[in-house]
């Protein structure tokens, strides 16, 4: 045989010489979620390893993933109920738990990306994305102001890109005048595009306890059997100004990623959700899977599809791993 396909594959130098995607720690993003409290940790039940850390401690937290060589973290609010309204008046107040803990991070470790979220559900009494009429409608436009009003404070207290993860249809523009106007043209927008009503959603869901108290979230996730869908919802975002896009979930949405990575011409994020994190744990936890091999795999299967940075709960172990 003059063609031996093996002959690139005899030994761990020659596969790695040949090697065509490369997971790095500079590509990952660690997702954190913030509770009241002082010194307060505690392990969300349905994702063991990852806990909701009060704000002294997502401060030490960031000096550590920073410290490994981790770019960046996206932060999420546990935000206690009596503190919800419809119209999530609590995500723009300076002295809330959200505000506060930007500033804190940004005075810590000022090298550190800061990734906000942006939407109404934590803040919520209704746990709806959007504004809800009072007929349980939730309303696209009523709810565009609320989300500038919200970016604007997020980037006041250090964040350096917002992450509209509501997909209300014309945000980007909405949030990329307000910011703007209001003098953070350097404060990029990072747009969840491709976001999916999936099921694997769950466990995040329970760490903020923001699941909708009425309904679902379908009529403004997308439906997962559609990809022509999200090549438009990633075309209209870009469009408006987003800086970067997302595809989300991760693992059942590799064709998606690969698609969207093939038209983009902006950086292309991937999110590895909570309930792909809460999979590999489990079978781990009963031996019938290899941990880190299987995280690694996973890892390395968005690269190959086309991330460019990927969000995933694995970030933290990921740096360790590659560190040693």
């Amino acid at each position: 045989m003059l063609i031996r396909g093996r002959r690139n594959r005899v030994s761990e130098g020659i596969r790695s010489l040949v090697r065509e995607h490369h997971l790095q720690v500079s590509d990952l993003i660690m997702p954190l979620f913030i509770c009241e409290g002082i010194n307060k940790k505690s392990e969300i039940t349905s994702m063991p390893g990852i806990f909701r850390l009060s704000s002294e401690l997502i401060v030490e937290e960031c000096r550590y993933l920073y410290s490994l060589g981790i770019p960046g973290v996206v932060l999420f609010p546990a935000i206690d109920d009596t503190k919800k309204d419809k119209t999530a008046t609590e995500s723009w107040n300076p002295d809330g738990l959200y505000l506060k803990t930007i500033r804190a991070i940004k005075a810590a470790v000022p090298e550190l990306v800061i990734i906000t979220d942006v939407a109404l559900d934590p803040y919520s009494s209704d746990g709806h994305d959007g504004f809800v009429s009072d007929d349980g409608e939730i309303l696209n436009d009523e709810t565009l102001p609320l989300l500038a009003r919200m970016s604007v404070a997020q980037a006041r207290a250090g964040a350096d890109i917002v992450a509209p993860s509501d997909m209300m249809d014309g945000r980007v523009e909405v949030i990329r005048q307000a910011l703007d106007e209001n003098g953070f043209t350097n404060v990029g927008i990072l747009a969840y595009s491709a976001k999916y009503a999936s099921a694997f959603y769950g466990p995040f869901r329970d760490a903020l306890d923001s699941a909708p108290k009425k309904g679902d979230k379908k009529t403004y996730q997308m439906d997962p059997a559609n990809v022509r869908e999200a090549l438009r919802e990633v075309n209209l975002d870009i469009s408006e100004g987003a800086d970067m896009v997302m595809v989300k979930p991760g693992l059942p949405y590799l064709d998606v990623l690969r698609a969207v990575s093939e038209i983009s011409d902006v950086p292309v994020a991937v999110y590895n959700v909570s309930g792909e994190y809460a999979m590999l744990r489990a079978a781990a936890q009963n031996g019938w899977l290899d941990y880190k091999k299987v995280v690694l795999e996973s890892l390395t299967a968005f690269k190959r599809a086309g991330a460019d940075m990927i969000l995933t709960y694995h970030a933290r172990e990921t740096a360790e791993w590659m560190k040693k």
